[in-house]
């Protein structure tokens, strides 16, 4: 299926600011571990060169690999930000799906 929402480092939690809202989940990895997160919301999201949402986000602890972390966008995300995914790189959507 793959992953739905944004998910962020737990070492970042702090210096994005107060939440509103915030719950722990349990969530299922790729490879089949159940861990714990934190859901955090509402959020403003932005991706780069695209319209911004308003969404959750999903806080796990993770290692970083080579110094640095690698959030995670899923499909929602994605789809609410008018994002679709080309072999050149990330490309604007013109229309959000409504079928």
């Amino acid at each position: 299926m793959g992953a739905s929402g944004l998910v962020l480092p737990s070492a970042w939690r702090e210096r994005l600011g107060v939440f509103g809202d915030s719950r722990q989940i349990e969530l299922e990895t790729a490879d089949q571990r159940i861990v714990m997160g934190e859901v955090c919301g509402p959020a403003r999201i932005e991706i780069e060169g695209f319209d911004p949402i308003f969404n959750e986000v999903i806080f796990l602890d993770m290692q970083p690999e080579d110094g640095r972390f690698e959030p995670l966008l899923g499909y929602i995300i994605l789809e609410q930000s008018r994002v679709a995914v080309d072999m050149v790189g990330l490309v604007q959507v013109k229309y959000m799906d409504l079928k």
